[in-house]
């Protein structure tokens, strides 16, 4: 029997009414609410911004909760009250695993996303380029005069220079303990302990020579500064990358897609001018961040 015209319709239309919400579902994010977090500093608030508006133009809603310490964060994580936030590779390693520091980057890449999975089934995704370990820079003119160019040629003339930095500095084995081991045995003319906000005004207004930097300070791109290459490689990797809960990763498998278009982008370079967009120029952190992935063809203008 050969239905009728009008049962085919019905049939046709029941049919698309059940397909439909499903292939409407496939096309949206989920509609759970991703909650991110951010240390208390300008480049987390500035990264922390990033991923949250990634993830919004991948369709999540998501809440951004600023203003963690590394402890913080991560009692938040195992917590679940946070879903990810931007860690660096370094601080996973020492502070987290409570593992020795290493220079070598794909190392200390692969200990923490083990270790991470293995103790908190929490999983790290691509890290940025970018550096933020410590470093020490110089006037551009100094460095010229001077000749200095690496950390060998400073510690060669270490006797002619004004190191200022923060007071734990000689003692530190990213800093000048660790240096000494790495070039061998050297004495500054003077090292001046000042505090953090202290630092680059001693440095341009000619009170010292060398500063104590960290590798992406907003400062390098605003004053020209000439950061000292490390040719021995002593110093520890700290590279920035979304560390996610496993758990919402597996449910929500876009947070990977959408995250990790921004990972290549975070250079040295690129993270020095934005720091200084916010410390340097007073810009909003989510301001800079919404121009950057604008300029990037990351989320729509």
């Amino acid at each position: 029997m050969i239905p009728s015209k009008r049962f085919r319709i019905f049939s046709l239309v029941f049919a698309l009414s059940l397909f439909l919400p499903i292939l409407s579902a496939c096309g949206k994010a989920s509609s759970t609410t991703i909650h991110v977090g951010a240390k208390d500093f300008t480049e987390e608030y500035i990264v922390g911004n990033m991923y949250k508006l990634l993830l919004e133009e991948a369709g999540f809603k998501v809440e951004l909760k600023t203003d963690l310490a590394t402890p913080a964060a991560q009692a938040a994580m195992v917590a679940k009250e946070i879903d990810l936030y931007p860690e660096y590779t370094g601080t996973g390693l020492t502070v987290v695993l409570k593992q020795p520091a290493n220079s070598d980057p794909k190392a200390v890449y692969d200990a923490v996303v083990k270790g991470y999975q293995d103790q908190f089934k929490f999983a790290w995704l691509d890290p940025a380029p970018m550096n933020n370990t410590q470093a020490f820079a110089m006037m551009p003119d100094k460095s010229k005069q001077l000749g200095i160019t690496t950390l060998s040629q400073m510690v060669a003339k270490a006797n002619q220079l004004i190191m200022v930095g923060p007071a734990e500095c000689p003692d530190r084995d990213d800093c000048i303990k660790g240096m000494k081991k790495a070039y061998g045995d050297f004495t500054l003319k003077e090292f001046k302990a000042v505090d953090a906000g202290l630092r680059y005004p001693a440095l341009t207004q000619g009170q010292a020579d060398v500063v104590v930097a960290f590798g992406t300070d907003g400062q390098i791109a605003q004053f020209n500064l000439v950061v000292l290459q490390d040719d021995k490689k002593f110093l520890p990797v700290y590279q920035i990358a979304p560390v996610v809960r496993q758990e919402i990763l597996d449910k929500n498998p876009k947070i990977k897609e959408a995250l990790n278009k921004l990972a290549s982008l975070l250079t040295d370079d690129t993270m020095r001018r934005l720091n200084n967009e916010v410390d340097g120029n007073k810009k909003e952190p989510a301001a800079v961040a919404k121009t950057f992935l604008q300029e990037q063809g990351l989320i729509k203008k």
